[in-house]
């Protein structure tokens, strides 16, 4: 299978990152791994120009590092999508990936594209409302994708041993 991890922290060894890394090293031994780190990348926000919807048939106005995200995503078979939260929701990187998704993936998904799954990192156990809203309702919902589950840390589970079998386990188990 082949699985596009889209990590949103910017935090190159932060929790988030680590949770990323236990998952996609486990997951690699049986399939392929494409991970982009949104952050280092220059990724604008949507234009809502609807360019890609008249004229572009499906591509992006817009020329930038997104274009790696088109690429692999086309590709994909299988999407995660991991975050640290802010201030309730997905870091604002990849929020603007996501939007920009509105191009290649809707308004019906990338033809290999069958499964999602979430990574979150937070401070607080009761902060992931806002991201699991996108999750459910543009991947799960509107896309139809098949949920592969959310693994979430907080608190003194970011980096944990336990947390980091879970994710190995997960990535296992694929």
């Amino acid at each position: 299978m082949n699985i596009l991890i889209l990590n949103g922290s910017p935090r190159k060894n932060g929790n988030t990152a680590a949770m990323v890394q236990a998952f996609a090293e486990s997951a690699a031994n049986r399939h392929q791994i494409t991970r982009i780190d949104v952050c280092a990348k220059r990724i604008a926000g949507c234009m809502a120009c609807e360019y890609c919807h008249t004229k572009g048939k499906g591509v992006c106005v817009q020329k930038d590092d997104m274009q790696e995200v088109y690429a692999a995503l086309a590709e994909a078979e299988m999407l995660v999508l991991a975050s640290p939260i802010y201030y309730h929701g997905l870091s604002g990187q990849l929020k603007c990936t996501i939007d920009r998704l509105y191009a290649a993936a809707y308004p019906q998904k990338p033809a290999k594209l069958q499964k999602v799954a979430m990574i979150l990192s937070s401070g607080d156990a009761d902060m992931y409302e806002g991201a699991l809203f996108s999750f459910k309702g543009d991947f799960l919902d509107y896309l139809g994708l098949e949920n592969m589950g959310v693994f979430t840390a907080h608190g003194a589970e970011n980096k944990s041993l336990a947390k980091l079998a879970e994710l190995r386990a997960f990535g296992a188990s694929l």
